[in-house]
């Protein structure tokens, strides 16, 4: 490969990455008024219940996709002689055939949504959810393989949390659908997403050419994607078991407390998903020519784009932790430690994340059994962490704590393992980290501690900002090189590789 054409890939990333860290902070403006809805009218409890729903509503629909978030780039690479749109139908009817028969059987055993055994008869329609997530997860796949980022953008990051922000309050002062409004909200925003993304699509592949469904063929793409489905669901699951063993050790407030932290959390790991959509095109295009010098370099620039926005992150949401928990009531002060847990876990699951990314395609059974390994490690340790808590007498949102550190240690296993193996594969060094990374945490943690003898109104208006400045002042000037600084330019021949790739 010609250092033009690794230049393009690079510009390719930035592009895709801008695009979307812009959606993370959209989605940022937009999720904050959610949780303190959910956190204010709803209370702590009824946000319990939303949340141990939406686990098992939203894992159940990540195996529906059959891994097409991830594979449809590869299907859609080398199925070349056939029509792109037949390719990305047959994904959509599994789905469909999926999801119905999930979210029929929910309908009628609904246990495992509430384990508190508390709902109402409409808080089992989220099980519809189920297949428009699903749906949404493979059109915004096929979008992404055009390198068409922005309807990506739109759904996820404009369309979905501000109407489920918007109708969780509307749907509270509708006497009907109060009680169950977080779930109708949910319903909502996942539909109204879904629709963003099919008129995209439409406009895209358009109808399919000659497409005839074959059982055979339909049978091979879901032997195919069962790894990759179970991969994505395991690394999905990772950030929400800790929820669902939660909800069978504690109270539903402390699932409650947990939810809300792990909201804000999740925060900066959308900063990794931002690089996913655009990473699998430009991977697999360089798996076909066997260039893995140039995946290797990909990986770790992509890696330290991440680490170092989530770092910088997770300090201005970190440090002030309490007084940003008690905006959704005193209640949720309690979840700060968790917080603390929960944003150091999404800085060392970084590599892991942008490892899978080319483990999914080279070593796909291999990186199954390490996600395995990861979340059955994660597990027992939360039952653990969660039993200690018990025995030393300490309260619900020590559980929650507990069951933080359980992900932070199992993410930070699971992204050394992935990042060797990799190496090995690729025959070069994967990694992520800089020194610099140290240089620039160290003053913006003196500042924010500086900030917490503020009174709270302004440790969150004048420590937050401050905290963000002082650690992108020195991560630009000590961390950034050249290649990094082209994520923050305006790439004109970046738009000109996106046109020809549409073209084709």
């Amino acid at each position: 490969m010609s250092a033009e054409t690794s230049d393009e890939d690079l510009s390719a990333l930035a592009k895709g990455g801008k695009q979307n860290v812009l959606g993370f902070l959209l989605r940022l403006l937009a999720r904050i008024p959610f949780l303190f809805i959910a956190g204010r009218l709803y209370g702590v409890d009824a946000v319990g219940r939303f949340a141990s729903a939406l686990v098992v509503v939203e894992l159940v629909a990540l195996m529906c996709s059959m891994g097409e978030k991830r594979g449809l780039a590869q299907r859609l690479s080398e199925g070349e002689e056939q029509h792109p749109a037949n390719l990305v139908y047959d994904g959509v009817l599994l789905a469909l055939l999926f999801s119905a028969i999930a979210a029929a059987f929910f309908w009628l055993v609904p246990a495992p949504l509430f384990p508190s055994g508390e709902y109402t008869e409409l808080d089992r329609l989220i099980v519809l959810a189920i297949p428009g997530y699903a749906l949404t997860e493979i059109v915004l796949a096929a979008q992404a393989y055009k390198y068409d980022i922005a309807t990506t953008v739109r759904a996820r990051a404009v369309v979905e949390p501000w109407t489920i922000s918007i109708m969780a309050g509307v749907y509270f002062f509708v006497p009907a659908l109060s009680q169950s409004g977080l779930a109708m909200a949910y319903l909502t925003s996942i539909y109204a997403g879904l629709a963003v993304g099919l008129w995209a699509f439409f406009r895209s592949y358009g109808r399919p050419v000659g497409w005839r469904p074959s059982p055979r063929y339909m049978g091979r793409i879901t032997l195919r994607a069962l790894p990759l489905a179970t991969a994505d669901a395991i690394e999905w699951g990772t950030r929400r078991v800790d929820i669902f063993i939660l909800g069978l050790f504690a109270a539903p407030a402390a699932v409650g407390v947990y939810y809300m932290a792990q909201q804000l959390a999740s925060l900066p790991q959308k900063l990794k998903t931002s690089f996913e959509p655009i990473l699998g095109p430009v991977i697999t295009k360089n798996l076909k020519t066997r260039n893995y010098a140039a995946i290797a370099k990909q990986v770790c620039q992509v890696g330290f784009w991440i680490i170092a926005a989530q770092a910088g992150i997770a300090l201005a949401l970190g440090v002030p932790g309490e007084a940003i928990m008690g905006l959704f009531g005193p209640e949720y002060v309690g979840g700060t430690g968790a917080l603390a847990f929960l944003l150091t876990a999404e800085v060392v699951a970084a590599t892991a994340v942008v490892s899978e990314a080319v483990l999914i395609y080279v070593a796909r059974v291999r990186n199954l059994w390490i996600s395995i390994a990861t979340i059955a490690l994660q597990a027992v340790l939360t039952i653990v962490f969660i039993q200690l808590m018990v025995a030393q007498g300490y309260g619900e949102p020590f559980k929650a704590a507990a069951a933080a550190m359980a992900l932070m240690i199992a993410l930070g296993i699971a992204s050394l393992v992935k990042a060797m193996l990799l190496s090995r594969i690729l025959g070069h060094s994967i990694n992520n980290w800089r020194w610099a990374l140290v240089y620039a945490v160290a003053p913006a943690v003196l500042v924010g501690w500086l900030a917490t003898f503020l009174p709270e109104w302004a440790e969150l208006a004048v420590g937050v900002p401050a905290i963000l400045a002082t650690y992108g002042f020195v991560i630009w000037k000590r961390g950034f090189g050249p290649e990094d600084r082209v994520l923050f330019k305006r790439d004109k021949k970046a738009a000109k590789t996106q046109g020809a790739s549409d073209a084709e």
